[in-house]
C-alpha cells in the first residue's frame, strides 16, 4: 500500500470533502480517501503509486485546485 497526502484548495464544507472523495475514490487502485476540511488535506491510500496528473485532473474534476502536489 501506498498513502500520499495532498494539499486541496477551495474546499469548503461537507458537499466539498463528499465531491473530492468521490472523485479520488474512483481513480484506479485507490483503498481510500480521508479529507481533513480545515487543513484541505487529502490522504490517499493506493495499491501503487498514482500518477499526479491523474490526482490533479481528478481533484479539477471535483471542482478544487491541487496545490504543490504531494506533500507525504
Amino acid at each position: 500500500m501506498v498513502q500520499k497526502v495532498y494539499d486541496v484548495q477551495g474546499m469548503t464544507c461537507a458537499h466539498c470533502v463528499q465531491a473530492v472523495s468521490s472523485e479520488l475514490g474512483g481513480l484506479p487502485g485507490v483503498e481510500d480517501v480521508q479529507v481533513d476540511l480545515p487543513s484541505g488535506k487529502v490522504t490517499v491510500t493506493s495499491e501503487q503509486p498514482l500518477d499526479s496528473a491523474a490526482v490533479a485532473a481528478a481533484v479539477d474534476e471535483a471542482g478544487y485546485e491541487l496545490v504543490g502536489g504531494e506533500t507525504q
